[in-house]
């Protein structure tokens, strides 16, 4: 454990990043199911209105610091290829 006054106050605020970039991850992953579900069965319409919140809360999770760009661009890709071979 640490001694040093600093120290201390390093634990804490790095226990409150690390509890926000969990609840930003934990939403980010509950949009991309509910995208995954609407592709599954296999509504076009509501795989499309998923996937624009899902896009939107990845953005903000990489304006917040959470995702690198490269992952965003990664995840966008995948789940718009995904909805747009939706048959």
């Amino acid at each position: 454990m640490a001694n040093i006054k600093s120290a201390k106050k390093r634990i804490l605020v790095i226990e409150t990043k690390t509890a926000r970039n969990k609840a930003i991850k934990s939403k980010v992953k509950t949009m991309i199911k509910k995208v995954d579900a609407a592709i599954v069965a296999g509504d076009k319409e509501v795989a499309k209105a998923a996937l624009s919140q899902a896009v939107a809360e990845i953005n903000k999770a990489h304006s917040k610091g959470v995702f690198h760009k490269n992952t965003v661009a990664r995840k966008v890709s995948r789940l718009t290829k995904a909805v747009n071979n939706i048959a």
